[in-house]
């Protein structure tokens, strides 16, 4: 690499030394071999892969790298919706969110399920002065259990409920209770996925003698719709 009399920082023109050490051509080529190829045996490039591919050092692949915000090495993911009502039930679920209606709640709704109850095989020894807290590595399995959870939107107040299986018997038990703690004179409004125990007949029946509850449902591609629910983040 040649470098410029004025210093090894930049050249005579001003432009960093590493940018011309090979002029616009051997620049491009370092950003065209990144972007438009992959190295034998590999998945990406390294910088150590790519200097030695392109007859350069690897501080100088890496400031290239750098200076056109280059990361071979990572990957981000992206999902379209084949949904024909999305954007019907973005707006919906975003609606709620930006402007819910008079005297109403709304929710966001999710359960987790197959949630492992697990105890120590022995008791945990308290801490002491000099000694952490002590457990044994090993412990014993309980069986399972499934949450069921609704979280209010305005005060992030959060109404939960723990049932040995998952069902829409416990669904419906859920919803029963949320009816028994939200005052009988708002409306709720559920924001929920699309699974099977949301949309039994003996849900339906619930929802008809309880006019007050309205459920609002995602997109059910799979991943890409639980985002609008908080309550699945929480």
């Amino acid at each position: 690499m040649r470098w410029a009399a004025g210093g090894s920082g930049s050249s005579s023109t001003g432009s960093p030394a590493w940018a011309t050490c090979r002029g616009p051509a051997g620049l491009a080529a370092v950003v065209k071999r990144t972007l438009e190829s992959t190295p034998k045996n590999a998945t990406h490039w390294s910088t150590r892969a790519m200097a030695q591919e392109m007859g350069l050092s690897q501080s100088t692949v890496s400031r290239i790298w750098r200076a056109f915000g280059l990361q071979p090495h990572r990957t981000e993911t992206f999902k379209l919706s084949t949904d024909p009502y999305f954007v019907d039930k973005v707006h919906d679920v975003v609606g709620l969110y930006l402007d819910p209606p008079e005297r109403a709640l709304v929710f966001c709704v999710d359960e987790k399920s197959q949630i492992q109850a697990l105890d120590r095989s022995q008791p945990v020894l308290p801490m002491m002065p000099g000694v952490p807290q002590r457990l044994t590595h090993d412990y014993v399995r309980s069986g399972t259990i499934t949450l069921f959870a609704a979280l209010e939107v305005a005060t992030s107040k959060v109404i939960g409920s723990l049932h040995r299986r998952h069902r829409a018997e416990e669904f419906k038990k859920f919803l029963i209770k949320l009816d028994q703690e939200i005052p009988a004179d708002l409306d709720v409004h559920l924001v929920l996925d699309n699974y099977a125990t949301h949309k039994t007949p003996a849900i339906k029946t619930w929802l008809v003698a309880h006019p007050r509850f309205h459920l609002h449902f995602t997109p059910p591609d799979r991943p890409g719709s639980t985002w609008w629910s908080a309550g699945s983040r929480s």
